[in-house]
């Protein structure tokens, strides 16, 4: 039928329904009842025009950051045109190329956190994205020249790397903390619906759902981008570095092109302050409110008569000055939410730790494989190829075929396969550097010091990558998927940096792991992680297993609250 005012729920214009509802219905398409919540089958929205132009701009800037650091390793590991080495510039050995890349990993991390507050407190999530990737583009120049011959000779080639580093994490940070909650920002639909198909039968079009897809076709589009590691990796062996780092620089104008295209479609939400310090002032004085309560013996009860919460203790309605405090309750309750999402990213450090290996340690040790006629580090792409054909394969067959079992997977049982998955990658991993090691000529010595690689192929590495990239798909792509949907409209960006945080925390770890991330060590470097791996998944199932079906049950008892205060008009007849 034809849109009508009627339609959204009690009698709003259209304009006001677009606004309350966050979509108008269309021919075909009605407002959900609870028996079609139990009965219809759920499935995704189409993903709006303007969600693209976000992902475009995110496979832009991915095709410059992995453009960039898949010739990381030998640019830092290797010499500059040493006969019978792999291509290299500043000669540094593994332990300095593996431990500038954990650098340059925390540091891409931690920066998401500035970002935010960018974002939140004054530039809104478009004008953020803009102005860091200016920033961008200054680092990719600087990496660019200091990577032609005559600055390699002349012993600018590190220098300049340094300065390239930090100028494009802090740049990294800005873009990341901003484009993904504005790629979901883009599909404003809050309330399920009903859609009649051609074929006459109807389905109920699920916001669960359609997050799920937005965040796997954008875990898609970054994996695509991903793959420019292969064209900047055969530069690197074919031509030099600087043109190897001069096609990403190119791309990332295309990128900033891209973004500016879309900026009559998206959807932007406008500043509203940092809640970086309200936050803080929140949480001390729950703490201090608190003991205070209990020392006076003022506890409060919440409605089943238990205790509440000790950050409950923080909200104006139980200050005697909470007139003054310059928070709200329901910025307390907010924030006690996005703080318990926050809690399901304690064990993603060490994902994160097994995630890294395959940018450093793995490359390093199919340097010491037969590789043919491809570069070393061209194999690290197979982790993003395998991605790119599964999560539609996920999407599309995967998830719906549970589903039609009545086998949900749940963001928790998602997390822990992710994470067992990568533990049985680091596993097979420790198996092949062993293999390595037991085979001639160089031994427990090959690819150090202009050696050669021992006679294995590296083709024996590839289920090590496609585990990862199943890994991934499990893990990463339901962690961000997360952190957006658990997390407060006004702490999304600050709640999906904390989540990328988590990766610099995993680069932490790596550090501990420098002393023997290299040869003869690397297969205790492997066994280990795996292990530590396989510790934190049993421990990461056992502390969360309890959030999928808490979760399932606030997400019902959310949406009859919505139906009671925003009635359909059938039910109000």
């Amino acid at each position: 039928m034809p849109v009508e005012e009627a339609e959204c729920p009690q009698s709003f214009s259209k304009g006001e329904s677009e606004e309350r509802c966050g979509k108008v219905l269309g021919e075909n398409e009605r407002w959900a009842t609870e028996a079609d919540m139990a009965t219809l089958r759920h499935v995704a929205d189409r993903i709006p025009a303007a969600a693209f132009f976000v992902v475009a701009t995110e496979f832009c800037e991915r095709f410059t950051y992995y453009g960039i650091t898949g010739p990381f390793q030998n640019y830092i590991q290797n010499g500059y045109r040493v006969p019978g080495s792999r291509p290299g510039a500043i000669g540094g050995g593994q332990h300095l190329a593996t431990g500038l890349s954990n650098f340059f990993q925390f540091w891409c991390y931690v920066t998401p956190i500035l970002g935010a507050i960018v974002a939140d407190q004054w530039l809104g999530k478009f004008k953020t994205i803009l102005v860091f990737s200016l920033v961008y583009i200054v680092g990719d120049l600087i990496l660019t020249l200091t990577s032609i011959p005559p600055a390699i000779r002349a012993g600018a080639a590190l220098p300049g790397l340094a300065t390239a580093m930090v100028t494009i994490g802090l740049a990294t940070g800005g873009v990341k903390s901003s484009v993904s909650p504005m790629v979901a920002e883009q599909y404003t639909c809050t309330r399920p619906f009903v859609r009649r198909l051609k074929s006459g039968r109807e389905v109920l079009v699920d916001r669960e759902l359609t997050m799920q897809s937005v965040f796997n076709w954008f875990y898609w589009a970054i994996n695509v981008g991903a793959l420019s590691a292969i064209a900047t990796t055969e530069l690197e062996a074919n031509v030099d570095f600087w043109p190897a780092f001069l096609l990403p620089t190119l791309m990332f104008v295309v990128c900033l092109s891209v973004f500016w295209m879309g900026r009559r479609r998206y959807v932007i939400t406008q500043p509203t302050g940092s809640v970086v310090v309200r936050a803080y002032r929140v949480l001390a004085a729950g703490v201090r409110n608190s003991r205070a309560a209990r020392a006076q013996g003022r506890v409060v009860l919440d409605d089943d008569g238990e205790p509440v919460h000790w950050l409950s203790y923080a909200k104006p309605s139980l200050c005697p000055d909470g007139a003054q405090l310059g928070w709200s309750d329901r910025f307390v309750d907010e924030l006690r939410v996005a703080l318990r999402s926050c809690k399901i990213f304690l064990c993603y450090p060490v994902f994160w730790l097994c995630y890294g290996q395959m940018s450093n340690n793995m490359i390093s040790q199919s340097g010491q494989m037969n590789t043919g006629r491809v570069p070393n580090d061209i194999m690290q792409n197979i982790d993003p190829l395998c991605i790119i054909v599964l999560i539609p394969l996920f999407d599309k067959v995967v998830y719906p075929a549970f589903r039609r079992c009545g086998m949900e997977l749940r963001p928790v049982v998602r997390i822990t396969c992710g994470f067992l998955i990568a533990a049985l990658a680091m596993a097979y991993a420790a198996i092949v550097q062993h293999l390595i090691y037991s085979t001639g000529p160089y031994y427990k010595t090959a690819g150090d010091d202009g050696h050669g690689f021992n006679d294995i192929s590296a083709a024996i590495q590839v289920p090590g990558y496609v585990l990862l990239a199943v890994a991934e798909i499990f893990a990463s792509v339901t962690g961000l998927e997360y952190a957006y949907k658990q997390a407060p409209e006004s702490m999304r960006s600050i709640v999906m940096s904390l989540f990328l945080f988590t990766n610099a925390g995993g680069s932490v770890l790596a550090f501990c792991f420098n002393g023997i991330a290299a040869n003869p060590h690397l297969v205790e470097n492997f066994s280990i992680v795996a292990g530590l791996m396989g510790a934190f998944t049993v421990l990461f199932y056992l502390c969360f297993r309890h959030y999928d079906a808490r979760d399932a049950r606030e997400a019902s008892r959310s949406v009859e609250l919505e139906r009671a205060e925003k009635p359909a008009p059938s039910e109000a007849a």
